[in-house]
């Protein structure tokens, strides 16, 4: 995976009264209307995002948000598209399952820099035919298969291991992301985690992994499901590796 740098369009100059940053100086561009949104879903959520406060966050009147994005939805789809457009991938890898797994590890840190954008990073395409969502979000589709035919999959293959490949990495960011303490000073598991909750002799199995669930480590859960998918599609799909 090529490493790109971080960018971002903010101008800070103001705080505005509700705590959101202000861009009252420069051009209004789309770029700056999605950063400013991107940075309310951060801090309050998507349910915190209105155009009225992404107005204020840039400093401007309401219709001249508009001018650029024509509702809330193309916002959120706009946010999605941001955050996506920091994915990257080397196309000429000569690694196939090391250039996914750079990409899965990319992805995680994104979700965990961004995590009330995930939903949007995980609902948001899906309700766009495929033609039409941005390209930002389609790129990682492309570069994918490009990797993949380039290493000697077929077409159809290669978009199986991508669907394989970001199933499961939804999946995982949504569960690491989830309130999985419930009680975090309680030192005993089952309480910790609230199982205490859950009779025994219908959970045991449940009840006996107490342990192991309170010890949730995202990192190594992600390189464990990844050396799992990886190995599996390695010894499954007709290949460079067969």
């Amino acid at each position: 995976m090529t490493e790109r740098p971080r960018k971002s369009t903010r101008s800070v100059n103001r705080r505005s009264a509700s705590g959101v940053v202000a861009h009252g100086e420069g051009p209004v561009t789309r770029a700056v209307v999605l950063d400013a949104a991107l940075e309310i879903i951060d801090r309050d959520g998507v349910d915190g995002l209105s155009m009225r406060r992404l107005a204020e966050a840039v400093g401007r009147d309401p219709m001249v948000i508009y001018r650029h994005v024509p509702n809330k939805a193309a916002v959120l789809d706009g946010v999605a598209e941001i955050v996506f457009a920091e994915l990257s991938v080397d196309t000429t890898g000569a690694d196939w399952a090391a250039g996914l797994r750079e990409l899965a590890r990319d992805f995680r840190r994104l979700a965990l820099e961004h995590p009330r954008v995930v939903p949007l990073l995980v609902t948001r395409p899906l309700s766009t035919p495929l033609g039409s969502r941005p390209r930002a979000v389609v790129r990682p589709l492309e570069d994918i298969l490009e990797l993949l035919t380039r290493a000697g999959f077929s077409g159809a293959d290669a978009l199986h291991i991508y669907r394989a490949l970001f199933g499961f990495l939804y999946g995982h960011v949504l569960n690491e992301l989830q309130e999985i303490v419930e009680r975090p000073e309680e030192t005993d598991e089952v309480l910790r985690l609230g199982l205490y909750r859950l009779p025994i002799d219908e959970f045991p199995r449940v009840r006996e992994l107490a342990p192991v669930l309170a010890a949730y480590d995202g990192e190594m859960e992600l390189e464990r499901g990844l050396d799992i998918l990886l190995t599996g599609l390695t010894a499954t799909l007709p290949g460079p590796a067969r």
